[in-house]
């Protein structure tokens, strides 16, 4: 028994060793955006901020448009949510449900295009963004990623787990298909979309590289790229640079803590049929 609670402790203490190594990176940026410049860069580094300096974050949103630059990432975000929860449902429903000449084929496809780095897609991607003119557009920000095919399969894979007479006995009783997606099987399929919206909400949050391509206008950055830009304002201003990386960091953060049961679950109910 002294050795189960042994083994037990080391288990705990190992997993709050990995937290703390996990959460400390987060808790200095915090603490460094409280503290003045010289604190920030003193040696050796005080871990808890003597004096709680609030206004950081009032001089980095005066020295940056940060207000735009929320209310670029919201616009984007939303689209994006939108647009890949619809056409995931569809094309899920498509594969799941609909019988057509090819249709495992061309699933396999899809899942072989997983395969391909998302990175060697850019180039394509922006000449094609640019010659139909919509760079500096939020629809540029969002569109050549709203065709997910995780997603696809993570609702493809719920949907099959649907019994099929379920699907015959609405279509006896007069249901077409449009009616049968959208009245049994999403309200069925709500943990996995909500899922899903969380986490093309996160991804669309954070994202960097692409933003940083397609947008030249100040007034069309988003919160990953507007902190890009404060980097060459702020300079050697560490504690702006931080009040600055808080501002991106905490909402998405606090959206995870407070959701990722539901994450996991739709996650799980997405990958109980393969």
């Amino acid at each position: 028994m002294n050795r189960k609670y042994f083994l037990n402790f080391l288990k705990y203490m190992a997993l709050v060793l990995f937290a703390i190594i996990t959460l400390f990176p987060f808790y200095w940026m915090i603490a460094s955006s409280l503290k003045t410049s010289f604190e920030v860069i003193q040696i050796p580094p005080s871990l808890i901020p003597k004096s709680l300096k609030f206004e950081n974050y009032t001089i980095a949103f005066k020295m940056a448009p940060f207000v735009r630059y929320f209310i670029n990432t919201i616009i984007v975000t939303a689209l994006s949510i939108i647009f890949t929860v619809i056409i995931a449902i569809l094309s899920a429903f498509a594969f799941a449900n609909l019988e057509f000449k090819g249709r495992d084929l061309i699933f396999a496809i899809f899942l072989a295009s997983m395969m391909i780095p998302g990175e060697v897609l850019i180039v394509n991607n922006f000449k094609t963004i640019s010659n139909l003119g919509m760079i500096d557009t939020y629809t540029s920000l969002f569109i050549p990623y709203a065709a997910s095919v995780l997603y696809i399969y993570m609702l493809r894979e719920f949907f099959l787990t649907v019994p099929k007479p379920l699907y015959y006995a609405a279509k006896i009783d007069g249901a077409g298909d449009w009616k049968f997606l959208w009245k049994v099987l999403v309200p069925i399929a709500k943990p996995s979309i909500i899922t899903i919206s969380i986490l093309v909400g996160i991804n669309s949050w954070n994202a960097f590289l692409w933003p940083l391509l397609v947008t030249n206008n100040e007034n069309m950055r988003v919160l990953a790229t507007g902190l890009t830009a404060f980097q060459s304002d702020a300079g050697n201003q560490y504690e702006l640079l931080m009040a600055a990386s808080s501002i991106i960091t905490v909402p998405i953060v606090g959206v995870y803590v407070f959701l990722h049961k539901k994450i996991m679950n739709g996650i799980s109910l997405g990958g109980t049929k393969g």
